[in-house]
């Protein structure tokens, strides 16, 4: 790995964590039964940047440590959360393009991160699949995208 890749990553991470720590105001909407993380637009970035794949992971650990006072989901969360991004990530960069790209992150987060959540706050696992994938799908379609836009602007590349 070069020093620039390992640039991308670290910034990406850290853009990660800067946008899920101006949510904590808010409350639970960044880690509750209906999640509306902004940083998970970033998980988009794989389709067009390799180092997008660890810095999601990373930026989405640090911030599951961070948000864990808060959530009270504890280990399985940090982890299993954590572990779930770098799933949808490298998913997500194998994809043909932005629609297909799309799907891993919101497929994996709305039904393996609802196992937990649901358990935690006794809320039915379905209803929670449905407010996580809707809150991903929001995140990944509207943030995303706007995330895709200017990094091509920035690094003039095109996407898919």
């Amino acid at each position: 790995m070069d020093t620039k890749y390992l640039t991308k990553a670290g910034l990406i991470s850290a853009i990660y964590v800067v946008l899920v720590a101006i949510q904590i105001p808010i409350g639970q909407l960044a880690f509750g039964p209906i999640q509306l993380r902004i940083a998970e637009g970033l998980t988009l970035l794989p389709l067009v940047e390799s180092a997008a794949i660890p810095g999601v992971f990373i930026g989405c650990l640090i911030s599951n440590i961070i948000l864990v006072s808060f959530s009270g989901f504890g280990l399985i969360d940090i982890i299993g959360g954590s572990l779930i991004t770098l799933m949808a990530a490298y998913l997500t960069s194998k994809m043909p393009n932005k629609i297909l790209g799309t799907l891993p992150p919101v497929i994996l987060n709305g039904l393996l991160v609802s196992i937990w959540v649901s358990y935690f706050t006794s809320i039915p696992y379905w209803y929670t699949v449905l407010g996580i994938s809707l809150g991903e799908l929001i995140s990944v379609l509207v943030f995303g995208n706007i995330i895709l836009i200017i990094y091509k602007n920035i690094f003039r590349k095109g996407y898919k």
